[in-house]
């Protein structure tokens, strides 16, 4: 995974192990970034790192 690729939400999804609902409400949230392209949703793999890192420091 690069720095500068860009995920669509299934990705994430996949990615995360997580559903729709759950993947666009953390982008809602403002916890995981996220850019529009058009209409697509794009989301950078970077983000999707740094969110997992969080969630691990904050179960610590």
């Amino acid at each position: 995974m690069h720095d500068d690729e860009l995920l669509t939400v299934p990705e994430v999804m996949a990615r995360l192990r997580l559903g729709r609902s759950t993947v666009y409400d953390l982008i809602r949230s403002h916890r995981l970034p996220s850019i529009t392209i058009g209409r697509c949703r794009r989301i950078p793999a970077r983000a999707v790192r740094e969110y997992i890192s969080r969630e691990l420091e904050a179960a610590a």
